[in-house]
């Protein structure tokens, strides 16, 4: 089983705990890992870039000269794509790039993504994150004691707005429940802090 140190919030280590081998031990899937985060990626997008047609591009209703007899090539329409301020063929169109992975394959590449930051030394587990008031302050306080400096994302088991609100104006730096939890942002980020109360929580969800 993995063992990582536990810290409070000072950067202090107060002792250490177990991580669940099946959840944080395993050998990662790269392969599982690449098919997650082009999945992630291609659900953000919008998919709504649209070009008009030959159709739908105003004029070009008339024919430009008559079939046969002026030595030029044939043409029905002044909107045809190969002409200047013509319809677009086979352009893109609104559509969803959204499509789903398997349960299996999501919860193989979860699991990988813990068992990569264990491996890299990149996970950081709290004893707890708890502040009086909504300070951005003493949140940039808490991770500079902790070492993260870069991009960090930040597993909390419950919602706090203290915490969330104190963390949403650091650049790169990006707060998440245990249930909203993906593979890219694990792997966006170069430290992964997890309260220990999570910690448990991911155990028994992944397990």
């Amino acid at each position: 089983m993995p063992t990582v140190s536990v810290y409070d919030m000072t950067g202090k280590e107060t002792g250490k705990i177990q991580l669940n081998d099946q959840v944080f031990g395993i050998e990662p899937n790269k392969t599982v890992l690449h098919s997650a985060v082009v999945n992630y990626l291609a659900n953000q997008r919008q998919g709504t870039q649209s070009t008009l047609t030959r159709a739908e591009v105003s004029g070009g209703g008339r024919k430009p000269w008559r079939q046969k007899g002026t030595g030029r090539a044939r043409h029905g329409s002044i909107r045809s794509p190969q002409w200047t301020h013509g319809g677009i063929a086979h352009g893109p169109k609104p559509r969803s790039f959204r499509y789903a992975l398997p349960k299996k394959v999501r919860r193989l590449a979860m699991k990988s993504a813990f068992s990569l930051k264990v491996a890299s030394g990149d996970l950081i587990v709290l004893e707890k994150l708890e502040f009086e008031q909504i300070k951005t302050k003493e949140m940039i306080k808490v991770l500079n004691a902790l070492g993260a400096d870069g991009k960090a994302l930040v597993v909390i088991s419950q919602k706090d707005d203290k915490v969330i609100k104190s963390a949403r104006n650091i650049p790169g730096v990006q707060t998440s429940l245990v249930n909203t939890l993906n593979v890219y942002d694990i792997l966006n980020a170069d430290k992964f802090i997890v309260v220990r109360d999570a910690v448990e929580k991911i155990e028994e969800v992944y397990r």
